[in-house]
C-alpha cells in the first residue's frame, strides 16, 4: 500500500496464533473465527486499517501480506501503510488513494511499493470502506494487494519494442529516400530518366512495405494484409473498390516482405500501363493462403483491355522478380487470360 497519510492498514494488534494476530480482538464470535481462517488461507495479501484511530493504522494483516512485503507482524501493526512507499512511488497514485479514503470510495490503482529489503514491486491495490451493517458507521478500510511487477515488465518491453520499431521505420524511410535521391541525380546526369523512374518506383514499394511492417508490429512477423495494403494503396487512385483483398492472417519474415512488396509493385505497375488498372472498370482480386509453410498469393485482373497476345519476352521487372524469387526458393506463374492477367506467387513464408 502507499505513502499517504490516510492508508489502509494491516494486521492487528494482538499476539499471534495465526501469522497476523488475533482478528477476533476486532471481530468477535463465529464471525471472527471465519474471518481469521479465511484470511489465513487466502493467497491474496489483505490488510485492514482503522480510520477511527489517529493516522488510520493497520490493525490486521494476513500472512500473504507479510510474505509480499517482507515485514514481520509486529513491524506493520499500528503503522500507516505509507511505510511501503519509497523515492519512486508516484504521487498521482497516492493522491488517488488519499481521495478514496477521504471520500470513502472504492478504488483500484497500481502503485510502486517497496519491500523491507528495499526491492521494488508494482502493487495492484484494491481498497474500500467497511461499514457497520446496523448503524452505517465507517468501521474499517479494506485493502487487498497483488504483485503485478511481471505485468508492468511486459508492458515496458512492449513499449520499448514499439519505440524501437518507430525509430527503425523512420531511419529506413530516410535510407530509402537517400537511395532514391542518388538514383534520380545519377539518372539526370546520365540522361536516363525513364530508367531511374522505374528504379525509384521499386525502391518506394520496398520502403512502403518495410515502413508499414516496422511501424505496426511491436515484435515478430508482419501480417501480409498490412504489407499488401501499404504497397498497393498508391495504385488505388482514390477508389477503395479497385482492389478486392481476401486472405488469412499470415506472418511474413523481413526477407519475404521485400519480395512480396516487389512482386506486387511490378504487377500493379504492369496493370496500370496495360492491364485492369488502365481501365475505369478494371479491378484486381487478391487471394492468399498458407500451405505447408508456403505463401500462395493469387492475383487476378478483370475489366481491363482485352488481351489478344502473350508478351514474347519478359520485361526488366519480370527478370528482377524471377531472379530474386529463385534465390528465395519461390516462383511467380503468369497466365495471360483473355479477360486479364492471372498471376500466382508461391514462396516460403519465412524465407
Amino acid at each position: 500500500m502507499e505513502k499517504t497519510t490516510e492508508n489502509i492498514s494491516q494486521s492487528q494488534s494482538a499476539h499471534d496464533d495465526t501469522e497476523s494476530g488475533h482478528p477476533e480482538d476486532n471481530f468477535t464470535g463465529a464471525t471472527g473465527v471465519l474471518f481469521e481462517r479465511a484470511m489465513a488461507q487466502t493467497r491474496m495479501a489483505v490488510c485492514l486499517t482503522d480510520p477511527n484511530q489517529p493516522d488510520n493504522p493497520i490493525i490486521f494483516a494476513n500472512r500473504a501480506f507479510l510474505m509480499l512485503t517482507g515485514y514481520d507482524h509486529d513491524e506493520v501493526i499500528g503503522k500507516n501503510c505509507r511505510f511501503l512507499q519509497g523515492p519512486d512511488t508516484d504521487e498521482d497514485s497516492l493522491n488517488l488513494i488519499r481521495k478514496a479514503i477521504r471520500e470513502e470510495e472504492v478504488l483500484v490503482v497500481e502503485v510502486l511499493n517497496y519491500r523491507k529489503d528495499g526491492t521494488k514491486f508494482w502493487n495492484a491495490l484494491h481498497l474500500g470502506p467497511i461499514y457497520d451493517g446496523d448503524t452505517g458507521e465507517l468501521l474499517y478500510f479494506f485493502g487487498s494487494q497483488w504483485n503485478v511487477s511481471d505485468v508492468h515488465a511486459a508492458r515496458a518491453d512492449e513499449h520499448q519494442a514499439k519505440l524501437l520499431a518507430r525509430e527503425l521505420s523512420h531511419r529506413m524511410k530516410n535510407m530509402f529516400s537517400v537511395i532514391g535521391s542518388i538514383v534520380s541525380l545519377t539518372g539526370r546526369q546520365e540522361g536516363a530518366k525513364q530508367v531511374t523512374d522505374k528504379i525509384n518506383g521499386r525502391i518506394r514499394a520496398l520502403g512502403n512495405a518495410h515502413e508499414n511492417a516496422l511501424s505496426s508490429a511491436s515484435a515478430g512477423p508482419a501480417d501480409i494484409s498490412e504489407i499488401v495494403t501499404a504497397v498497393l494503396s498508391p495504385y488505388a487512385a482514390g477508389s477503395e473498390d479497385v482492389f478486392i483483398m481476401r486472405g488469412e492472417k499470415i506472418g511474413l519474415s523481413t526477407s519475404t516482405i521485400s519480395l512480396v512488396g516487389l512482386v506486387l509493385h511490378e504487377l500493379a505497375t504492369n496493370a496500370t500501363k496495360y492491364g485492369a488498372l488502365s481501365a475505369d472498370e478494371g479491378k484486381v482480386t487478391l487471394d492468399w493462403r498458407e500451405e505447408d509453410g508456403h505463401l500462395i498469393l493469387d492475383w487476378k485482373e478483370t475489366g481491363g483491355p482485352k488481351i489478344d497476345h502473350v508478351p514474347e519476352e519478359a520485361g526488366v521487372g519480370s527478370g528482377i522478380m524471377s531472379t530474386l524469387l529463385k534465390s528465395a526458393r519461390g516462383e511467380l506463374g503468369l497466365d495471360w487470360q483473355e479477360d486479364g492477367l492471372k498471376a500466382t506467387l508461391h514462396m516460403p513464408v519465412m524465407s
